[in-house]
């Protein structure tokens, strides 16, 4: 699930080039995701997992790093 992000986030959200992304890292606030990259993501996370996340679902907690966002995506 990871790597499926990693890449999704690195191909086509990126803010700048990047080698690799840590799953702990801060996406927001590290600058690699803006806020359109992060409703893009959420686009992506829904048709790829097959999940419907409710807005209120939409947090820092749930969607600030890569191992948040999995961690979200096993309890739907």
């Amino acid at each position: 699930m990871n790597d499926k992000i990693i890449t999704y986030i690195k191909e086509e959200i990126a803010i700048m080039p990047l080698d690799s992304i840590d799953v702990h890292e801060d996406l927001l606030g590290s600058g690699i995701v803006d806020s359109l990259g992060m409703m893009k993501l959420v686009v992506f996370l829904e048709k790829e997992f097959q999940v419907k996340i409710a807005p209120e679902d939409m947090t820092v907690e749930n969607f600030d790093t890569i191992n948040h966002i999995s961690e979200y995506l096993s309890k739907k």
